[in-house]
Parts: structure tokens; C-alpha cells; sequence
């Protein structure tokens, strides 16, 4: 059999990993000393590779992060209260599979975002999916749902997702319209999925922001009780940011430089 026919049928087929692996084998020399299992092995690891970073890419894609965190970028030097051991077990994962839920507060600019992303990029990384959404954005597209007749379809697809990542949680007191649409979200999640929750507003004063309460103790039991919590403090990770343009400050973790 010739040896582009077989390429091009590889690529007829999808198997663009096993093609690109295929080519490799046919430059080099090396590969006439592999036995046909060795050969055959090689092209399925690579086909799989490039199946999984296709995948990892669009889960990623479709999360619509804030930003481009990773768990190995996690600054652990800068003192804001950030407990190694506990960030070590959320990034293997055992919580989502437990659906508990992780809480993290603190003053701005300490780096709350950047940690959610990167936990929330573990969980892609891990085949899970995964959404992004700033609160004060979200509400008013629920309202906007409900007014269009979406609103069940955007419910549905909050519940089906197996992460949900809440920034920005009671920048101001919540409406009561959005307190009725936050219970209806926490309700379909509780107990199956899990949600990432970050606030510059401590927990013990989310009671008062969600204001009625009947519903506040409703949405607080749903995601205070099975939650990790996570309460950064010092000073914004923002002002260790080079001020000269031109020559960024190489001692710079990429989380400080992410800190926005």
C-alpha cells in the first residue's frame, strides 16, 4: 500500500494526530528498528494526544474564563492567608466529584479571579465543564431570558454544567427579583454540581445583601454548608506590578502580572 493514500485515508477519517505521527515516521530513519506494534502504538498515543488537546481546548473555550490561570502558576509567596495544603487538595479534584462547593472572598485585587481560573482550568484540564460568569452580568441576562421566553433553557444549562464560577458576588445588595433567580440556579445545583463563589464581601454578611430572609436562608444553605472556603487578605497583588511599560519587572509571577 502506498504511503499517501494511507496519509490522506487518515485524514478522511479525522485521525489527524495518527497522520501527523504517520509523517513523522515515514522521515525517520529510527523508526525502521520499531517493531509494527511499536509503530501502531506510537500513531494511537499520538491520535489520542490531539483528541485530548482538541478537547481541553474547547472546554476551555466555552468556559470563557476571566483569565488565563493555571494551576501551576499559583503564586504561594505573597502573604494573603492562602492555605498551600488546601489549594493542593481542590486541584485533585475530589471535591467536584463530591459536588461541595468552594467560597473565596477577600479585599480586591489579592488575587481571588486568578485562583477560581485556575481551579476552574484543573477542572477542564480534568474533562469537566466548565462556565465563567460575572454576577453583575449574568442577572440581567436571566432577566432579559425571562422576558424572551429562554429563561428555562438558561436555567437548564447552568444546572448541567458541571462547574459554575460566580465572580463578583454582592458587589451591591441583590434586587429581589435577582435573589428568586439566584435560589432558582443554587436549587437545580445542590447536591450535583458544584460553583466557585468569589466576593470581596465576607460570608457572614451575604445574609444581609440577599436582603429577604426566607430566601437568603434558602441560597445560603445550598452553598455555605458543603463549601471549602477560602479567605485571602493583605494588600492587592496589583501594586507590585512594574510601572515602567517598556520594561515589564521580570520578577513578576504571571498571577501578579494576571491581576486585574
Amino acid at each position: 500500500m502506498l504511503n499517501h493514500p494511507t496519509r490522506d485515508k487518515l485524514m478522511d477519517m479525522r485521525l489527524h494526530g495518527m497522520a501527523l505521527a504517520f509523517d513523522e515516521q515515514r522521515q525517520n530513519a529510527l523508526c525502521d528498528t520499531l517493531t509494527f506494534e511499536e509503530r501502531l502504538g506510537l500513531l494511537v498515543d499520538r491520535e489520542l494526544t490531539a483528541r485530548n488537546d482538541r478537547q481541553l481546548t474547547l472546554r476551555l473555550k466555552l468556559a470563557k474564563l476571566r483569565q488565563s490561570a493555571v494551576a501551576e502558576d499559583i503564586d504561594f509567596r505573597q502573604p494573603r492567608g492562602l492555605d498551600r495544603s488546601l489549594i493542593q487538595t481542590l486541584l485533585q479534584g475530589e471535591w467536584l466529584r463530591r459536588h461541595d462547593n468552594c467560597l473565596i472572598t477577600g479585599p480586591s485585587g489579592v488575587g481571588k479571579s486568578y485562583l477560581a481560573c485556575a481551579l476552574a482550568h484543573q477542572a477542564c484540564r480534568n474533562g469537566l465543564k466548565v462556565l465563567y460568569a460575572r454576577v453583575p452580568r449574568l442577572m440581567p441576562e436571566l432577566a432579559i431570558a425571562r422576558a424572551d421566553g429562554s429563561f428555562r433553557k438558561r436555567l437548564l444549562a447552568l444546572a448541567r454544567t458541571d462547574l459554575l464560577v460566580l465572580d463578583d458576588w454582592g458587589l451591591a445588595p441583590f434586587p429581589p427579583d435577582q435573589v428568586r433567580d439566584l435560589l432558582e440556579i443554587l436549587d437545580d445545583r445542590y447536591d450535583k454540581r458544584s460553583t466557585i463563589i468569589i466576593s470581596q464581601i465576607p460570608v457572614e454578611a451575604w445574609h444581609q445583601l440577599l436582603g429577604e430572609p426566607t430566601l437568603a436562608d434558602a441560597i445560603l444553605d445550598r452553598i455555605v454548608h458543603n463549601a471549602h472556603r477560602l479567605e485571602l487578605e493583605g494588600e492587592s497583588m496589583r501594586k507590585n506590578k512594574a510601572t515602567n511599560p517598556v520594561a515589564p519587572n521580570p520578577n513578576l509571577t504571571k498571577e501578579e502580572r494576571s491581576s486585574s
